[in-house]
């Protein structure tokens, strides 16, 4: 039986929370030059007219920019390394790659952590989820929109492009937070734009859309559907305020993603998603010695790759049965009857 109380699980994992210097730095070496030498590649098939070699290129160019991605995810937790400014300007640089301004996703994503599972605190960071009753509750016009916002083709298709492209130059729901957030999203932007320009100047403006903007709207795809994957799944629970516990929310709110093991290392662990939330100052590279050692925490939350697809239906949560269901399903059950 699954150990839930929060002491123990704090005492449990504390000894996993000290990042390794040369291990972090290993892992972003490696990473950044890997992506580096794809798109050099890629700009260089371009140049020879292989312009379908360069397209190719964008796919693992794109795994290892969701790789940079969560190296980022990890300094924003500053978990990555013990020096809280080598975290902070780190995730800045490499926020530069992955369009996400630091400073203000790293406070929006905190927030997601402290109200994961949480139905009465659903707010930034967080896919929207309604619940049957408050979407049956909605006027036609409003129905077919989140229909549509939760429809495949727009949430790992549209969407993706639209987050990373447009909604992170502005800190939306920050923006009378003071100017830290607006520094954060108009700097990220702006020397964005001075790099693209200068990168445009060098390599012209047909390798750049090709290698560059291809190489994040896929990234920006498998990001997406990671982060939905993760905490909304077939068993996920949620609950109300009175009822929340952090710890179950993280065992049981989060999942599992059990994939193959060039896939976990490819996403950087990001799949043993539970144990993260259990305590997000544990360094990637040590998530899976949490799963060694506690042998009772594999099963938890646990979802196999393929089976994951069949989530991708799921866009409401019924409170009286516990359970994510579809548009489909609400037709069935008894409150909307």
């Amino acid at each position: 039986m699954t150990d839930r109380k929060p002491a123990d699980w704090s005492r449990k994992l504390a000894a996993y929370k000290r990042p390794r210097l040369s291990r972090s730095l290993f892992e972003l070496v490696l990473t950044a030059s890997t992506l580096a030498g794809l798109w050099g590649l890629g700009w260089a098939a371009f140049h020879f007219g292989l312009w379908w070699l360069a397209l190719l290129l964008t796919v693992p160019a794109a795994v290892f920019l969701v790789r940079l991605f969560m190296i980022q995810h990890d300094c924003g937790h500053g978990s990555f390394f013990e020096d809280k400014a080598a975290n902070d300007w780190v995730g800045r640089a490499i926020g530069l790659l992955t369009l996400t301004p630091y400073d203000y996703w790293r406070r929006t994503h905190a927030m997601h952590h402290a109200t994961s599972g949480n139905l009465d605190r659903r707010g930034l960071g967080v896919i929207e989820m309604l619940t049957v009753e408050e979407y049956l509750a909605l006027s036609p016009i409003r129905r077919l929109g989140y229909r549509l916002y939760r429809n495949p083709a727009v949430m790992f298709g549209l969407g993706p492009t639209f987050v990373f492209f447009l909604q992170q130059r502005l800190p939306i729901g920050l923006m009378k937070d003071g100017w830290r957030p607006w520094a954060s999203t108009l700097g990220n932007t702006a020397i964005i734009a001075v790099g693209v320009g200068l990168m445009m100047w060098l390599l012209g403006i047909a390798p750049v859309i090709l290698v560059n903007f291809t190489t994040m709207v896929i990234a920006a795809t498998i990001g997406v559907w990671l982060f939905f994957v993760q905490h909304q799944y077939e068993g996920v629970s949620w609950s109300r305020n009175g009822e929340w516990k952090r710890d179950d929310a993280a065992l049981h709110g989060s999942s599992h993603y059990d994939l193959p093991q060039p896939l976990r290392w490819l996403t950087a662990n990001i799949g043993i998603h539970h144990v993260h939330h259990l305590s997000a100052r544990i360094p990637f590279y040590r998530l899976p010695q949490v799963l060694r050692d506690h042998p009772e925490l594999r099963e938890v939350s646990r979802i196999g790759l393929w089976d994951s697809f069949k989530n991708a239906r799921l866009a409401l949560w019924d409170e009286r049965g516990q359970r994510l269901v579809s548009f489909r399903e609400i037709r069935d059950l008894p409150r909307a009857a």
